[in-house]
């Protein structure tokens, strides 16, 4: 899921711009970044918890 939030900012962020540049600014990328750890964070397993 981390992965697919990445990948979801970085395609708006392509998708969004204007301009005929084509590249990816490096704001999309930390943005990107900072999507897929916030996803990961959420929805990792607890370490000390017994899976029934």
């Amino acid at each position: 899921m981390a992965v697919l939030a990445g990948l979801a900012v970085l395609y708006f962020g392509m998708t969004g711009r204007s301009t005929g540049d084509g590249g990816v600014s490096g704001g999309v990328v930390l943005l990107a970044v900072l999507a897929a750890l916030l996803v990961w964070h959420l929805t990792r397993p607890a370490g000390n918890k017994p899976v029934d």
